[in-house]
This record gives C-alpha cells, structure tokens and sequence, in this order.
C-alpha cells in the first residue's frame, strides 16, 4: 500500500478557493479521495489561530478528519498588516517525512514550495502531488511537481 504524507496550507486554499468559487474546499471530499487505496501515514493543516469560536469549531473538524492541526498566532503589525506564514514550518516538516512517505501531498498554490517539490523529488525519490486552484497555483509549483491535481467541483462545499 503506498504511504502517504499530507501537508495541508489552510489559509493559501481558504483564499484561493474563495476567490474563485466563491465557496469553501471540501475537506472529508479530499481525505476520500486521497486515502482510497493508500496509508496517510502523516497529515498536516497548517493554519493561523485568530481565536475565534468558528475557527476553533473548523480547527476540531479538522482533528476528525485525521489532520494533526498546527496553529500560529495571528499577528496585527502597527502599520495594519498581518503576518501569518507557514512556509518554513511546512518546508521543515515535508523534508522530515519525505524518506518515509512514497507520495507526498502538498496542498497551496504557492509558488515559494517549488524547490522544495524539486528537492524531495531528487534527494528522496519521493512523488510529488500538489493540489491547487486553477489560476491561482504557481505556474512553477505545477511545473515542478509530478502531479498535479485541480481544486474543482469534487473537492468544493455548496457548489
């Protein structure tokens, strides 16, 4: 059975999916599909904490899945901005996993995960698979990876 390791960018695929479809991703839909014929044998959702009840409610849906939920501060800077990144975090933690999975999943659209695809796929043989929204995922990040799957119809709420 091939293993399977997920590392899920919650807030790029939140804004992602919203900004096209007007709607939210379909997590159950995405664990199905993924875990058909396979072992998750790591799963992650990275996601900004703000603390608020519908986030927390999201955050334990989440958990039921089977997703381990990894949560940063949401940080407000003087001039208005936000700071919320999980880049190093997911880069830190597929690089830890990869030598042990034979497919890892990544889902973002962020073009900054290409060579990290890139380096998982030399270094440790390991397949690449990157979900994202048509339009909104790197050129680089699709051409990098070894597959690459469409957010679409299947994988939405309420559409």
């Amino acid at each position: 059975m091939e293993k399977v390791a997920i590392f899920v960018d919650v807030q790029n695929i939140y804004y992602t999916v919203k900004e096209k479809y007007h709607c939210n991703f379909d997590y159950n839909a995405f664990w199905a599909e993924v875990s058909q014929g396979r072992e998750i044998v790591a799963a992650y959702a990275y996601a900004i904490h703000k603390g608020d009840e519908k986030q927390r409610q999201f955050q334990n849906i989440l958990r039921g899945i089977g997703f381990e939920v990894k949560l940063k501060p949401f940080i407000q800077r003087s001039d208005g901005s936000a700071k919320g990144d999980w880049d190093v975090g997911i880069t830190i933690d597929v690089l830890e996993h990869a030598a042990d999975a034979d497919r890892i999943i990544l889902l973002s659209g962020d073009g900054d995960f290409d060579l990290l695809v890139e380096k998982v796929q030399t270094k440790y043989n390991t397949v690449v698979e990157v979900y994202g929204v048509p339009g909104l995922t790197a050129t680089s990040l699709i051409n990098t990876a070894q597959h690459y799957r469409e957010i679409e119809n299947t994988l939405l709420l309420g559409r």
